[in-house]
């Protein structure tokens, strides 16, 4: 099983976007952003609900309970 964190980056990184740009879709700073995926802050469920919708992925995916991606839907 992933760390949530780990895939948060991964995800993000292969997509080539940065902090900043995931951050501003859930409304926070790069630090805000970063402190998640460091581990200071944890990812609140209306957060991970954006990203499910903007990557496509579902959220067993992205917390890492499933290394199989599949869509959000």
């Amino acid at each position: 099983m992933a760390d949530y964190r780990i895939r948060l980056r991964d995800v993000r990184e292969d997509r080539d976007l940065t902090q900043a740009e995931v951050g501003k879709l859930l409304n926070k700073s790069q630090q805000g952003y970063n402190h998640i995926e460091a581990g200071r802050a944890e990812l609140k469920i209306d957060d991970l609900v954006t990203l499910c919708k903007f990557y496509d992925l579902s959220a067993d995916y992205i917390i890492g309970l499933t290394n199989k991606a599949k869509s959000y839907k």
